[in-house]
């Protein structure tokens, strides 16, 4: 027996294979067009469908006992389907700036307090509700046939089985889901004028959907009998594939965006939650929940400086067979070592890492990248470095944050691309003040699915059982009080540098 894991992301999907002991057998990816203009952002989802359906038929090709598949997806994003699931318009991506002035009218109906009160969201145009306003204002005759809105989880999941099945966690995107009942909130739709019989049955994460219908087997080469499990968010199940199952861990996802997810043993007060625009969700463990601290560069900020400004470093890793980042690591050292500097102290370079707006605490979308402290003599090493610093800096600050709203955070588990990096392991666990768990798993949200899956179809008994099979540690990052001092130095600048820059910058 396998299990499979589909992970759909705004740009590619991607499914992975798994056997009962955890070993990840293969994996395969397909991308997709974003359409980006002035006045909209969408993505095509018949394209993702038939993303879907490749990476699936290619694992189906190979493993020929797949029983169960777990879907994961980015959130926010909606799409309006007819009774017969045909897409009725292309759907908005949560960057998308229509939806704004809709967004305004209910906050001034409902108040924003309230809205964050019943939704754990403070309200803003990214999410759900205030495009489907946009949507039934601006295109009614879409409005007028639509007979589901769904979320791209349980789309895939409805477009799979014919069920229409929405798990909490990505519920809570639309700004319309009440995170105590964990139920449609009726006053929300009420006040939005929106038919939440359009949206799907909610239902908790790793609920079973059903099995694949005839002609999606007939079409992948799935068998009949493979179920389809209703995951979560990504971020969540990145957090299920990480192991961060009690209050005490909590994620660094060092991926294309960085990401702190906490866990929270209970609901946490909203009023410390919204002034950083922190969502609060319900997470797998019943009563506990997790928010996203979260920014849009983390690993971006890093191959932009790696292949943007490295161009010759690019060339030297190549003679050398190492990457670039390892290059401009070791350049950084050499260069301290010459300068009679501590080749693993911090650059003294601040970076705001804003390149493509700012996350929490900020949501500034229209927020610019700043780098402060260049000299004639400054290398692309120190540049490099200097991102390294300036995404771990923000990282520290919404940690600070999230301590102070209640979250219990003694370690890290680390993810992603971001963790093979020894030296950004280390600076994270020295700025941070905190042992980082680096894990061997690169892609967690497929882990997360298979986690999820292999206890709905029995494989696994529960959470800790599913854990010792599917996910390894390989390091171990203790932090050093010398350098964390030194770091605080330096970010007690880096921690004005939004206020001081965010008023010239149009």
């Amino acid at each position: 027996m396998k299990i499979a894991g589909l992970d759909i992301g705004t740009t590619g999907c991607k499914c992975t294979v798994f056997d009962e002991g955890g070993r990840e057998l293969g994996h395969a990816y397909r991308d997709y067009p974003v359409r980006r203009g002035i006045g909209g952002h969408e993505i095509d989802v018949n394209l993702v469908m038939d993303g879907v359906y490749a990476v699936i038929s290619e694992m189906a090709g190979e493993y020929d006992d797949i029983a169960g598949i777990g879907v994961t997806s980015f959130g926010e994003t909606f799409v309006m389907t007819d009774e017969n699931g045909e897409v009725l318009a292309p759907a908005m991506l949560y960057t998308d700036p229509r939806g704004a002035s809709q967004c305004a009218r209910i906050t001034d109906m409902l108040g924003r307090e309230h809205i964050a009160g019943i939704t754990g969201v403070c309200p803003h145009e990214m999410y759900g509700i205030p495009k489907m306003m946009w949507r039934k204002e601006h295109d009614p005759e879409v409005y007028g046939k639509t007979k589901h809105i769904l979320q791209m989880e349980d789309f895939v999941v409805f477009s799979l089985t014919g069920n229409a099945v929405i798990d909490y966690s990505l519920a809570t995107r639309s700004m319309a889901f009440d995170i105590t009942t964990l139920s449609w909130s009726t006053e929300i739709f009420d006040a939005a004028g929106i038919d939440v019989g359009l949206m799907s049955r909610s239902v908790p994460t790793g609920s079973d959907a059903g099995t694949v219908k005839k002609s999606v087997a007939d079409k992948t080469g799935l068998s009949e009998k493979c179920r389809v499990i209703a995951m979560c968010q990504d971020q969540v199940a990145a957090a299920i594939g990480s192991g961060a199952f009690t209050s005490d861990i909590a994620v660094d996802g060092a991926g294309t965006v960085q990401c702190l997810t906490p866990v929270f043993d209970e609901k946490p007060d909203v009023s410390l939650m919204m002034p950083g625009k922190y969502s609060i969700v319900p997470y797998i463990i019943p009563g506990t929940y997790v928010t996203y601290a979260f920014t849009y560069t983390g690993g971006a900020l890093i191959d932009w400086a790696s292949h943007s400004l490295a161009k010759h470093e690019s060339a030297l890793a190549k003679e050398q067979g190492i990457s670039v980042n390892s290059c401009l690591e070791q350049q950084y050292a050499d260069k301290r070592k010459q300068d009679n500097m501590d080749p693993e102290g911090p650059s003294g370079m601040l970076v705001l890492p804003h390149f493509a707006g700012a996350a929490t605490p900020y949501m500034d979308t229209e927020s610019k990248g700043v780098i402060v402290g260049l000299t004639t003599e400054t290398s692309v090493a120190e540049i490099y470095r200097g991102c390294m610093e300036g995404v771990t800096y923000e990282m520290y600050l919404n940690y600070r944050n999230v301590a102070a709203a209640g979250a219990k955070i003694r370690k890290l588990h680390a993810t992603g691309g971001g963790a093979r990096s020894q030296t950004w392991m280390q600076m994270k666990a020295d700025v941070l003040g905190l042992p980082i768990v680096a894990l061997n798993t690169v892609d967690a949200g497929t882990v997360g699915c298979a986690v999820m899956t292999g206890i709905a179809l029995g494989v696994y008994k529960d959470l800790d059982d599913a854990a010792s099979h599917l996910i390894e540690t390989r390091k171990t990052y203790e932090p050093r009080e010398a350098y964390h001092e030194k770091y605080m130095e330096v970010f007690e600048r880096y921690e004005k540098l939004y206020d001081a820059v965010r008023p010239i910058i149009f």
